[in-house]
C-alpha cells in the first residue's frame, strides 16, 4: 500500500511560514497585495477567485479585484494591466485564462511585469524558471508538485525522473526544477515512443498527462513517487487525476491523492509567491 502525499499536510507548512513573513512585512509598512485581474465570469474562474480569496484573508494578504466584463476591449483590459503594473500597493497580479478569444493573449503576458507575475504566465518568469534565476515566478502547479517533494524529504537528486507533459504550464517548468534540484530527467509526450517503458525507469514521475487515469499499470514500478497534477471529473461525475490511482497504489511507493493532492497546495504556493514578491520590493 503506497504512502499518501497529501497536500493539506504541505499547505500547513506553507501557511505557518507564509502567515510569519507577513507578519514581518505589516511590521515593516508593507501591506502585501493580490490584484485579481477577471473577465467575465467562467465558473471555473469564479471557483478558483473564491479560494484564493479566502486563502489570502486567513494569511493576512490583501486582495484588490479588477472585474471586467467579457466584452471588454483590448485597450480596455491592456489599461487594467498597465494601472497594476504600476500601482506601488500592488504586490503580484493574477490574471485569469484563457481569455475570451477576441482578446490578445500574448499581448496581455508580454504587459505584465515579471516581478508581480506570481503564476508564471510571462515570458520572463519563464526565463527565470528555465534559467534558474528569481525572476518572476514559476508557475504554481509545478511549484506545488516540488513543495510536495521537499515536505516529505524526497530529494531529486542523482535520482532518474520522468515528467508526463511538455505545456509551459505545468512539463515543462516541472521539468526545469527538477534539473535545478540535480534530477536526470527526461519529458515524454504525446509522440514518445513506448512511455510505459520510459515511466518505469522513473524514480520521481510526476504526471501532467491532461486526461482522466490515462496512466495505468504498465507505468508504474516498485518503489516510485508519484505526483498526479491532473484534476478531471470521470464518468460518475467525481473528480480523478490523470493517473488511474487503483492501478498505481498497490504498485508504486508514495503518491499524491486527487482531490487532496497537488491541487490542494497551488492556493497556498500563490498566495506565498505574492509575500515573496513583496519581499523582493526591500531589497
Amino acid at each position: 500500500m503506497a504512502k499518501l502525499l497529501k497536500g493539506a499536510e504541505v499547505t500547513a507548512a506553507l501557511n505557518e511560514r507564509i502567515k510569519a513573513d507577513v507578519e514581518d512585512l505589516k511590521a515593516k509598512g508593507v501591506n502585501p497585495t493580490l490584484a485579481i485581474v477577471r473577465v467575465g465570469e467562467r465558473p471555473d474562474d469564479l471557483s478558483y477567485e473564491r479560494g484564493a480569496t479566502k486563502r489570502c484573508d486567513t494569511l493576512g494578504v490583501a486582495v484588490e479585484k479588477v472585474l471586467l466584463p467579457e466584452d471588454v476591449t483590448q485597450e480596455e483590459l491592456m489599461a487594467a494591466i498597465d494601472r497594476v503594473n504600476n500601482d506601488d500597493r500592488i504586490h503580484g497580479v493574477l490574471i485569469f485564462r484563457p481569455l475570451p478569444k477576441h482578446l490578445d493573449d500574448e499581448a496581455v503576458r508580454r504587459a505584465l511585469k515579471p516581478e508581480k507575475d506570481i503564476d508564471g504566465i510571462t515570458d520572463g518568469s519563464l526565463v527565470g524558471v528555465f534559467a534558474g534565476t528569481k525572476q518572476g515566478f514559476p508557475p504554481c502547479t509545478p511549484q506545488a508538485c516540488m513543495e510536495i517533494l521537499d515536505h516529505y524529504g524526497i530529494d531529486p537528486k542523482g535520482k532518474r525522473a520522468v515528467v508526463i507533459g511538455r505545456s509551459l504550464v505545468v512539463g515543462k517548468p516541472a521539468a526545469m526544477m527538477l534539473l535545478g534540484k540535480h534530477a536526470t530527467v527526461t519529458v515524454c509526450h504525446t509522440r514518445t515512443v513506448d512511455m510505459p517503458a520510459v515511466c518505469r525507469e522513473a524514480e520521481i514521475l510526476i504526471v501532467a498527462a491532461g486526461r482522466a487515469g490515462v496512466v495505468g499499470k504498465e507505468y508504474f514500478a516498485p518503489g516510485q513517487i508519484v505526483i498526479d497534477v491532473g484534476i478531471n471529473v470521470n464518468a460518475e461525475g467525481k473528480l480523478c487525476g490523470d493517473v488511474n490511482f487503483e492501478e498505481a497504489e498497490p504498485v508504486v511507493e508514495a503518491i499524491t491523492p486527487v482531490p487532496g493532492g497537488v491541487g490542494t497546495v497551488t492556493t497556498s504556493v500563490l498566495v506565498g509567491h505574492v509575500v515573496e514578491a513583496a519581499k523582493r520590493t526591500l531589497a
